[in-house]
């Protein structure tokens, strides 16, 4: 006996019957509209596959909606395809290629077109906004000075212990805080500020009649405020204490120290040779035998140094701002010899106009920026604008001989002088 398929009932509405013709006048949906018929579930790649859920309106209803949702998708990418090839097609000339029986045999892939890597450019508002911001803010592309190695020229020099002269100076200015005093004229009442200046005044005379090192000049003053600092002294005193103190450091920097009797004449036999003794002895004593110090000029060599390639005058422009800053009291007890040292450079650089008065390799050797140097600087200078008519022209006469470059008489630094 032949076995029938049974088929679901149809639920009322608007099914179709398979095999009935449709009735005229009778309104149905076009089969070619989404090629798929109500019931079918479509997978690309496989033919239809029947679905035996019931046809309810619930069914019809979500079945109708997806496929509504399906065209519009392809529409819209069916528009962004369109201008997408607008965009990429160009009129292109006829050029006539000669192809090889191989390339003929190629298959050719005519479903995608071949699209080449797209160049990312960025749109012209940004461009300009980003401009903007980078004016705005001051950035700029000025590549970054480097810090210039001035001790390799002196690899081969022993006496420049280039391989560790950077510790050397480090430790150094760790160091000169213990070698610095305070105010000390408030525990000498019979001494002042004036007095001091003098003595050291009379001792730059003494100091070039000797043709003493600069080392000789500032390890005599650091010798002089220390021990003032530790013993009061007497007016009739001080002067002794400066020819002793001087003694005292010709002997640990000269190779020739002059002797006493030399410093007898030149005092005009105020002071005998055993009281100059004395007063060395003492001075000693109450030091701890202590002159292994760092004095401006222990910082002076190396900071002229790290200016890169100076010429005399700038030397003998930094030495004579930072002699005029060694006879002035306030100045010697306020600033550190370190910063006494780089003011002396920066403020040197200045009067001469140099093409950066503080660059980054003396920055870095310093370790001083040129905020941290411009008061000290403006001192050195007003000093500068003041020695011509200063009583105590010790300085000022040995930087105006040839022999020194005459810079005592070159002008000032302009940039000091509107504020001094």
């Amino acid at each position: 006996m032949d076995t029938r398929a049974v088929l679901p009932p149809q639920p009322r509405g608007d099914g179709k019957v398979h095999g009935e013709a449709p009735r005229r006048n009778q309104r149905v949906a076009l089969r070619d509209r989404t090629n798929v018929e109500a019931g079918q579930v479509e997978i690309k790649g496989k033919p239809p596959v029947q679905n035996n859920r019931p046809m309810t309106r619930r069914f019809h209803a979500e079945l109708l909606a997806n496929n509504a949702q399906k065209n519009n998708v392809n529409q819209v990418l069916g528009v962004v395809d369109k201008a997408a090839q607008n965009r990429k097609c160009a009129p292109t000339k006829n050029v006539t290629e000669k192809v090889t029986d191989e390339e003929k045999e190629k298959p050719v892939n005519r479903s995608k077109p071949v699209q080449g890597p797209r160049k990312e450019v960025k749109a012209f508002t940004s461009t300009l906004t980003a401009r903007s911001k980078a004016m705005a803010c001051g950035v700029t592309n000025k590549p970054k000075e480097q810090i210039v190695d001035f001790d390799a020229a002196d690899v081969n020099d022993e006496l420049a212990v280039v391989e560790y002269v950077d510790e050397l100076y480090k430790f150094y200015k760790l160091d000169e805080d213990g070698s610095r005093v305070g105010d000390y004229l408030d525990k000498q009442p019979d001494l002042n500020s004036k007095m001091r200046s003098i003595l050291v005044d009379w001792l730059i005379d003494v100091h070039r009649k000797f043709e003493l090192t600069p080392e000789t000049f500032y390890l005599t003053v650091n010798i002089i405020d220390r021990f003032l600092s530790r013993r009061m002294v007497t007016r009739r005193e001080l002067q002794l204490v400066g020819i002793s103190s001087m003694v005292i450091a010709s002997k640990y920097e000269e190779v020739w120290a002059p002797q006493v009797e030399d410093f007898v004449c030149l005092s005009d036999y105020t002071y005998t040779g055993s009281q100059i003794r004395a007063m060395e002895k003492a001075i000693l004593e109450k030091l701890g035998w202590y002159l292994t110090v760092p004095t401006p000029y222990v910082f002076l060599a190396r900071y002229i140094k790290a200016s890169i390639s100076p010429d005399d005058e700038m030397r003998h422009m930094v030495f004579f701002l930072a002699e005029l800053g060694a006879l002035d009291y306030r100045t010697t007890i306020r600033y550190s010899p370190s910063m006494i040292a780089a003011a002396a450079v920066y403020a040197a650089r200045c009067t001469l106009n140099k093409k950066s008065f503080w660059t980054e390799t003396l920055k870095h050797h310093t370790g001083y920026s040129e905020e941290q140097l411009r008061e000290c600087a403006k001192v050195l200078v007003g000093f500068h604008l003041k020695a011509a008519e200063s009583d105590l022209k010790a300085v000022y006469r040995k930087y105006s001989k040839p022999e020194y470059g005459a810079v005592a008489g070159l002008t000032p630094a302009r940039s000091f002088q509107s504020s001094s």
